[in-house]
């Protein structure tokens, strides 16, 4: 489908962008801000997150409840997230809800009040999630892959903090933290459905117009820690062990990126996947097992995950490596490389009749890119990879002075798993 993207630049720096779906029934909206866990220091790590969660705590007109039902009562549904390089806040209701629904957003956005029994009280609530996610070992594992791969930098901390950065939080560094990086440089609005988009910038610029302008954020740059394979244990008295296995990968700006998406998709992102099969299907090591990527400004990661049986960890990691091994000394079939490229754009395509998925292949287009990503455009580079491109890239990436490695469960001789690495 050829879809008509509009971008309105406010004069506050504020974007606005919006697709026009006459052919869906719901509407979706977000505003997102340009800042999230890569911007902090080790003191602050968290604070992002923090302050997503707090957003819907209670504005100067409306309590948590009542911003919750605005949205829920209408039948649509409210929620946030935040990433290392964005935080977004994000709803989706019926096209004739689409005014009210802003203006909950734009409440939230502009209005919190920051009550100090709600700072206290919510401090908790993220303390239990963090602990929560603790308590699930592949969530762990992840966690302690990506510490491994950029120990000592904002990349390698969990996006919620840690029970103590969080315990340190009060009202004015979280005010002042948010009036410092809320502001129209770092902010972006984006709206899917069916709405014209002069009626999206008339809505969002009646509330958004006086936000200050302000400045642009620094995030912390990274560099590649490159040399011998790092390994992180956590042992744990679990049921599985629990692998992730990650490389650095590539930054946005890298055209390389569309093939090293489609390496990802050949090795382990669907069912028909070379992992999938021969870890799952053929010797039957695991349950689940799946391949993804990071993309970031500078920086990227390609990482492997298995939940596997602690006997077979050593025979599992044997066929991963003769997998990555076999990306890089034999090109990989024109019938197999089609199916990849059909897959990623087939999911792609399906993800965009979504209004919500659209609204954020807006946001997240603006943010890293600077503009909208043109779906065609994206089809076009990944269909023009090649097996040679493949090849290339499993080369550059998939080797072992890049490969980091987090193991959880009862595992307990860290050496032990170096030497199956070799």
């Amino acid at each position: 489908m050829d879809y008509k993207y509009r971008l309105t630049t406010l004069r506050n720096g504020i974007r606005i962008a919006s697709v026009e779906m006459p052919h869906m029934q719901s509407v979706s909206a977000g505003i997102w801000a340009g800042i999230g866990g890569r911007y902090e220091s080790r003191k602050t790590s968290g604070i992002s997150h923090f302050l997503e969660h707090l957003l819907f705590k209670g504005t100067e007109k409306r309590t948590a409840r009542q911003i919750i039902e605005a949205i829920e009562g209408v039948g649509g549904y409210l929620n946030a997230f935040t990433t290392e390089d964005h935080t977004c806040f994000y709803a989706k209701a019926a096209g004739r809800h689409l005014e009210g629904m802003c203006d909950v957003l734009c409440d939230m956005y502009l209005n919190s009040r920051f009550a100090a029994e709600e700072i206290e009280r919510e401090r908790e609530v993220i303390r239990e999630e963090i602990l929560m996610y603790r308590d699930h070992p592949a969530q762990h594992a992840q966690e302690l892959l990506s510490e491994t791969m950029w120990p000592e930098h904002p990349l390698g901390r969990p996006l919620t903090g840690t029970v103590e950065t969080i315990g340190t939080f009060r009202r004015p560094q979280l005010m002042r933290f948010m009036k410092d990086h809320y502001n129209g440089r770092t902010t972006v609005v984006t709206v899917a459905g069916d709405v014209p988009h002069e009626k999206v910038v008339a809505l969002f610029r009646g509330w958004l117009d006086d936000l200050g302008r302000g400045k642009a954020p620094r995030f912390h740059p990274c560099s590649a820690s490159e040399g011998e394979t790092k390994v992180s244990l956590a042992t744990q008295e679990t049921e599985q062990t629990h692998l992730a296995m990650g490389f650095y990968g590539l930054g946005r700006s890298d055209d390389r990126r569309f093939a090293l998406k489609l390496l990802s998709v050949i090795l382990g992102e669907n069912m028909s996947s070379r992992l999938f099969q021969t870890l799952r299907e053929r010797y039957g090591f695991c349950y689940s097992v799946q391949s993804g990527m990071v993309t970031l400004a500078d920086a990227g990661m390609i990482n492997i995950y298995a939940g596997l049986d602690t006997a077979k960890l050593e025979l599992a990691i044997k066929v991963i490596l003769r997998e990555l091994k076999n990306l890089c000394e034999k090109r990989t079939t024109l019938r197999e490389l089609q199916k990849a490229k059909d897959y990623t754009v087939g999911q792609t395509l399906m993800g965009l009749e979504s209004t919500s998925n659209h609204m954020m292949w807006l946001g997240e287009s603006i943010l890293g890119y600077r503009k909208i990503l043109d779906p065609a455009e994206i089809e076009s580079k990944v269909r023009a990879v090649t097996p040679d491109d493949i090849r290339n890239v499993a080369c550059f990436c998939l080797n072992r002075a890049k490969l980091g490695v987090a193991v959880v469960g009862p595992v307990k001789d860290r050496d032990q798993i170096k030497g199956w690495l070799n």
